[in-house]
């Protein structure tokens, strides 16, 4: 039992989102989504896929545990816009007792094309505090888990790429 629900999750390989919608309000002069507005995309998608394994807004609320992204890294790979509709692909990359590793795919709902890309580490916390804590043993089972089935997946264009910009020699 996970915060009082019952129930034994599965673990797809990635793990799809459901569709999330671009909004009007979310695009800027240029006609395009704004990059604060990627981030949000996957933020609920996060939401989404780490409810599986105990965590989320449900286990902040009930359990007093909740996690914050420390470190990010969005690619934009093609323009989105207003009324797009997309789906969210998430792959567990790695965790440890404290931290988990998180790719991220933003494809067109019905075209499937890759808009953009999101890495990140995220660490586990108590809300109240806000001190990093390991995450409980059901929820480390679970991460287990979900890595086994996302271990399997080959490694994903872009992973781990450093932001960069080639120097020019003159």
């Amino acid at each position: 039992m996970l915060d009082g629900i019952d129930f034994e999750p599965v673990f797809f390989a990635p793990f799809v989102s459901s569709v999330l919608t671009v909004e009007p309000n979310w695009v800027d002069h240029n006609g395009h989504v704004r990059s604060a507005f990627y981030s949000l995309l996957f933020d609920r998608a996060v939401d989404e896929a780490i409810f599986l394994v105990g965590l989320g807004p449900i286990a902040a609320e009930h359990a007093g545990a909740s996690f914050f992204a420390v470190e990010a890294h969005h690619r934009i790979h093609r323009e989105l816009r207003a009324g797009h509709q997309v789906r969210v692909t998430l792959r567990l990359v790695n965790y440890d007792d404290k931290r988990m590793h998180l790719f991220q795919e933003l494809h067109h709902a019905r075209e499937g094309w890759i808009a953009a890309t999101c890495e990140q580490i995220a660490q586990h916390v108590e809300p109240g505090s806000r001190r990093i804590v390991p995450f409980p043993d059901e929820v480390l089972e679970r991460l287990a888990l979900m890595k086994a089935a996302h271990g399997a997946l080959p490694r994903p264009d872009g992973l781990g790429r450093p932001v960069n910009m080639p120097i020019r020699l003159l």
